[in-house]
């Protein structure tokens, strides 16, 4: 009898549940839309860039910035307001109301998170689309510029271009990737071993904190400033616009794309490449994919390595310097071009060198299903673990896998680990970002899968205690995680110190003094020590 009664009670009272909370979260909605329009000092222009979901560019605002397709399906949960400022006033409205009426906040500059953080919630909250802050101004008599955070990777390099052939700036080869969230988690690139991360080249920004109140760095101190350069997005605040220090590159650079299969010695090759390219020529990068191709024999399949590199100047010397330092890989010239450092930045982008406008597109890129991992090395893997990759490879969740071997040392040598937040300096020789992509979600979960394997057999060969990890590489597979965001300090401090070791500390005290209620938070911010 007991069970009848169950359903016949609990049932109605859990559809109670459910309509009352609607019917809360719809009269918040209605009453946060009504303190917008109150408390915006451009209340005229906010009404412009509000967009509810019975508004019919919704769909489209909030799709145009979704790159990852897990997180653009009907069970994603959505925002129920998009804001789309024009003004800092736009965001302290939305700052302000969102709080008073209970919501949660998202900030979106790109949206290449690899988690959908900056977009997805469990909880009621309200997205920040910052597409429309992306003014770029660009000082090359003093090399500097001011950026601002709605801004992608490819207009920032477009627009240094524009006035000057030999400056440049240190940030990603994605060209779509917003910089308020490159910025935030650190952000390495093919000059990252001349010239450091992005976050080492910031220096000044101003930032909306949990009161509403628009800070420079002298106004916000040394230690918020700090956080916010490499602490990882979503903790301390809106960044609206970063200044940055430009860096010297030569009027004429030098690329090049070497691919070896297995039969032509890739193994050999990638053992061989982890003793040498954290200590060639800081003006020398060279990174590596491997991925599963088809062979030139009809219906084999085997294991491809391509190694791609920048040099800071003319093919001669590049030649010259492989020929000494990393002779194994046999470059000849005929491997090499030569281009300006914009044209690099397109090629690296895989975008066609002559058609560098493709660089302003924040659409021109494919979309897909992924998941990414990420890992740092301290001593090279052993060839025998390198073999023991390849039958991985070769089972078919492995079809759309890739992993990106990415060099440090050089100037990433010299910068201690508590410079900034990012921690990952002197001893680790290079970076692995694993990540596997396919176009239909139905079999995705197999494909994770796959990854979560790969991820667990390499663990023996890379960093330890904690095993490190890459904050812009976000990674939920990583401790416990509360989806609304309520993340204890003994939670947070699992992924805490994997994505910044002992910095984590620190950045948990910066948290407390200036977000003690916790205001801005996902499932991977950093909490105040007393929540």
């Amino acid at each position: 009898m007991k069970f009848p009664l169950c359903s016949t009670f609990v049932f109605p009272f859990a559809i109670l549940l459910i309509s009352f909370s609607w019917a809360t979260t719809a009269q918040s909605h209605e009453k946060f839309l009504q303190c917008l329009s109150l408390h915006s000092n451009y209340s005229s222009s906010i009404s412009k860039v509000i967009y509810s979901r019975n508004n019919n560019s919704y769909s489209s605002i909030l799709e145009s910035s979704i790159q990852n397709l897990r997180f653009s399906t009907i069970a994603t949960p959505k925002p129920l307001v998009i804001v789309t400022p024009l003004h800092a006033s736009h965001i302290q409205a939305t700052i302000y109301c969102s709080k008073r009426h209970g919501l949660q906040i998202r900030t979106r500059s790109g949206g290449h998170d690899f988690e959908g953080l900056s977009y997805a919630s469990e909880v009621p909250f309200v997205l920040i689309d910052l597409v429309n802050l992306r003014s770029i101004d660009v000082d090359v008599e003093n090399r500097i510029a001011w950026v601002q955070a709605g801004a992608t990777i490819g207009e920032l390099y477009y627009r240094i271009a524009e006035k000057s052939g030999t400056l440049a700036f240190t940030a990603g080869t994605c060209h779509t990737v917003g910089v308020g969230g490159q910025f935030s988690g650190g952000g390495y690139s093919t000059l990252s071993r001349k010239y450091g991360i992005a976050a080492d080249n910031i220096i000044d920004a101003h930032l909306i904190d949990a009161n509403g109140k628009v800070l420079d760095r002298k106004s916000m101190g040394e230690d918020l400033f700090w956080a916010i350069r490499g602490g990882g997005g979503g903790s301390f605040g809106i960044v609206l616009d970063w200044k940055i220090k430009l860096v010297s590159v030569p009027a004429t650079v030098t690329v090049f794309t070497v691919t070896k299969t297995l039969e032509q010695n890739a193994t050999e090759l990638i053992h061989r490449w982890q003793y040498v390219a954290h200590k060639l020529s800081d003006d020398l990068f060279i990174f590596v994919t491997i991925s599963r191709v088809n062979s030139s024999q009809e219906g084999k399949k085997t294991i491809q390595a391509s190694f791609s590199a920048l040099f800071l100047g003319r093919v001669d010397k590049l030649v010259s310097l492989m020929e000494k330092g990393f002779p194994e890989l046999g470059l000849v010239k005929q491997d090499c071009t030569e281009m300006s450092w914009i044209q690099s930045a397109a090629y690296f982008g895989q975008i066609p060198i002559e058609r560098l406008e493709v660089l302003l597109d924040r659409t021109a890129v494919s979309k897909s299903y992924f998941k990414g991992k990420s890992d740092y090395v301290q001593e090279p893997i052993p060839k025998i673990a390198i073999e023991g990759m390849w039958p991985r490879f070769y089972e078919e969740e492995g079809t759309y896998a890739s992993i990106n071997l990415v060099p440090f040392g050089g100037k990433m040598d010299e910068i201690s680990e508590t410079e900034t937040p990012f921690p990952h300096r002197a001893g680790n020789i290079f970076n692995i970002m694993y990540v596997t992509g396919e176009e239909g979600e139905l079999e995705f979960q197999k494909y994770i899968s796959w990854m979560r394997r790969f991820y667990r057999y390499l663990g023996p060969y890379v960093s330890k205690s904690p095993r490190q990890a890459y904050v812009n590489y976000r990674d939920l597979d990583i401790g416990v995680n509360n989806k609304k965001g309520h993340t204890s300090y003994a939670q947070a401090s699992i992924w805490g110190f994997k994505y910044f070791k002992n910095n984590f500390n620190k950045l948990v005290h910066v948290k407390t003094l200036v977000d003690p209620e916790n205001f801005f938070k996902h499932e991977q911010s950093i909490p105040p020590l007393l929540y």
